[in-house]
């Protein structure tokens, strides 16, 4: 900011004195508008996959294999993108990859009645191996296509919003429309009732004349199309190339804002945009010119992660967990 009359400018990233050269603080003001960007980029980044594990749980499964959907979406989505050239195609491989996968988990989880726990963690486990050998022939190609920044017109050559809002990613688009419509079937159709119900009272769900298998099944598998949307995400927009280990623990986090969240589309949305700005800072902070250790930024996320949670888990003692009641817990209609 400038503060009249002092003479002084200074940056929001150091408390420091400036140069009075008038350019000085157009270096800043570039630097706050691409740290911005880059925090709705990786918001956005985070939200499809926490969005997807949001809804699979509301319907009582919970599924830790985010990580290993994500891996699989981003290694087919760049594998198909090298040999169709076709980015749109690409996306559609991914989302069927991502639900493909999370269906293993469905199978296990609510046709057989796996736990819940055991059979997630096996899911991020096989997804990431698995992807690791489908593109061990791509590490280091370029892309074959890329899916560009939207360009909104007019709107893009608005000062700050411009850049922040109107020129990314198609992906950013999607994962907004992805949570309005979440947000809204959840909310306000007897399909997203439906789903609650079955989250919190499968019994009650069944009663109702409800399949609890099909909508659970259901929810497994437009979860694991988010994941893989996220994942696809990284290897057709944001960092186009493939590299082993490339989701980088993102699934982790994105599992964890579902809980930061309570559950909730906005919620989550807003925990989304936090945990982007900490995963922003670790390439946007150099440009302030600010000498802070790279290590401690790459660990950054992660430590609000664990942070949130122990704060979540305190907060928690003395009230109702907002988390569907029947989370976790495997239904068996003899059993009703």
């Amino acid at each position: 900011m400038y503060l009249a009359g002092t003479g002084w400018r200074w940056c929001l990233a150091t408390p420091r004195r400036l140069s009075h050269d008038p350019g000085a603080w157009l270096v800043n003001e570039a630097s706050v508008i691409g740290l911005l960007e880059a925090t709705v980029s990786f918001g956005a980044l985070l939200y499809l996959a926490a969005l997807g594990e949001m809804i699979t749980e509301k319907a009582g499964i919970l599924n830790l294999g985010v990580e290993g959907m994500m891996a699989m979406g981003a290694v087919t989505g760049f594998v198909v993108a090298l040999h169709t050239g076709n980015p749109w195609v690409a996306l559609a491989g991914a989302v069927a990859a991502g639900a493909a996968v999370a269906l293993l988990h469905g199978l296990f989880t609510v046709v057989m009645g796996a736990d819940q726990v055991v059979s997630g963690l096996s899911l991020t486990i096989l997804g990431i191996g698995l992807a690791a050998y489908l593109g061990k022939g791509s590490v280091g190609r370029p892309s074959g296509a890329e899916l560009s920044s939207v360009d909104w017109g007019p709107l893009s050559d608005v000062p700050w919003l411009g850049p922040v809002l109107f020129q990314q990613s198609p992906f950013v688009y999607l994962a907004v429309v992805a949570g309005v419509v979440a947000w809204f079937v959840l909310g306000r159709t007897r399909l997203g009732l439906a789903l609650r119900a079955a989250g919190e009272s499968a019994s009650t769900a069944d009663a109702a004349g409800h399949s609890v298998a099909g909508l659970r099944l259901g929810a497994v598998a437009t979860g694991g199309a988010l994941a893989g949307t996220s994942g696809a995400y990284l290897t057709l927009s944001l960092t186009p190339q493939w590299a082993e280990g490339i989701v980088a623990g993102r699934g982790w986090i994105a599992v964890a804002l579902v809980i930061f969240g309570a559950w909730r589309p906005g919620r989550v949305a807003l925990g989304a945009l936090l945990f982007g700005l900490t995963l922003a800072l670790k390439t946007r902070l150099q440009t302030f010119g600010v000498d802070f250790s790279p290590i401690l930024l790459s660990m950054l996320p992660y430590l609000l992660t664990v942070g949130v949670l122990v704060a979540i888990s305190i907060r928690a003692r003395n009230r109702p967990s907002p988390a569907p009641a029947a989370l976790g817990i495997a239904y068996r209609r003899e059993e009703r």
